[in-house]
């Protein structure tokens, strides 16, 4: 099961222009075949239906421990979308096509779906589908999934950082290149030590330096990229002994009871030319009254 948070992974600046279109590549690291909800979905299918993971347990927690942290990526990258669509319509008459900026946007299944919020897609628009989960039930053939679809992820946000300067997209592309970094070093140690091959040697791709991207710096100075957590305050603790030894750039890897504090959680104000959220300032007194008298508060 899990136990879920009122908080964000890490705080979002406030943005200060409305960047619809590069929401809309942003979209690609939340709906893609390598993004956000591919990882979590893989990981969290073949966590459920884990072989024998009494005598394999460290990769069963592993694996397990990591699910839960792509929920948290798959919540980060949802607000950051929301947040980059904020304030390219406006308020008006419904005669005077108060939302006619959005047929010059490239996703409009953003304004016409969605109501300027993230959804399953990518950035064309296609439609998250479970054809992008693997789940074999071998477990280094799934290792090895794991660690190509973290390269492929880790990739794919370079190539989204590159694509737009907007300060939101970058925070969190920044945050996200440093965890997948150590999703992908994870594996690789996982796989080592089924196999006994050192895969980062065999196949450094990416290398895992985040230097070139400014995002990333403050996360690294902090030992971001050093911590595994267990997303559990009981369970999963055999993360640590996979997640062992020194970092390849340097530090000791450390295992993390728990979760991270996080962020507060961006609030998401009404769009009126949107009918969301549909409740009036009338409507919102009635319904605060109705609560107060549901509980016995006069």
């Amino acid at each position: 099961m899990f136990k879920r948070f009122n908080r964000l992974a890490i705080e979002l600046p406030t943005p200060t222009n409305p960047d619809a279109n590069a929401a809309a590549a942003v979209q690609e690291l939340l709906g893609g075949r390598f993004g956000e909800m591919s990882t979590l979905n893989n990981y969290m299918y073949q966590s459920f239906n884990f072989r024998k993971r009494g005598k394999l347990k460290p990769f069963f927690d592993l694996v397990s421990s990591i699910t839960a942290e792509e929920f948290g990526h798959v919540e980060l990258v949802s607000h950051t979308i929301n947040m980059m669509i904020y304030g390219t319509t406006h308020p008006g008459d419904v005669n005077d096509a108060p939302m006619a900026a959005a047929t010059d946007k490239r996703n409009t299944q953003h304004f016409i779906g969605t109501a300027q919020t993230s959804f399953p897609f990518d950035s064309m628009g296609k439609a998250w589908n479970g054809d992008y989960v693997f789940s074999s039930g071998n477990l280094l053939l799934d290792l090895l999934h794991n660690f190509f679809l973290e390269c492929g992820a880790r990739t794919h946000k370079m190539r989204v950082y590159e694509m737009t300067s907007n300060p939101v997209a970058r925070e969190m592309i920044g945050y996200l290149l440093v965890r997948g970094g150590v999703h992908v070093l994870a594996y690789a140690k996982a796989i080592e030590m089924v196999t006994g091959v050192d895969i980062k040697k065999m196949l450094p791709v990416p290398d895992l330096e985040n230097s070139a991207f400014e995002t990333t710096r403050k996360f690294e100075a902090e030992g971001v990229h050093r911590k595994l957590y267990t997303f559990s305050d009981t369970d999963y603790r055999d993360i640590a002994l996979i997640w062992a030894g020194q970092h390849p750039l340097g530090g000791p890897l450390e295992t993390v009871i728990g979760a991270p504090a996080g962020a507060p959680m961006p609030e998401l104000r009404s769009i009126s030319e949107e009918f969301a959220p549909g409740i009036s300032h009338e409507d919102f007194m009635q319904i605060a009254e109705r609560l107060k008298k549901n509980a016995g508060i006069s």
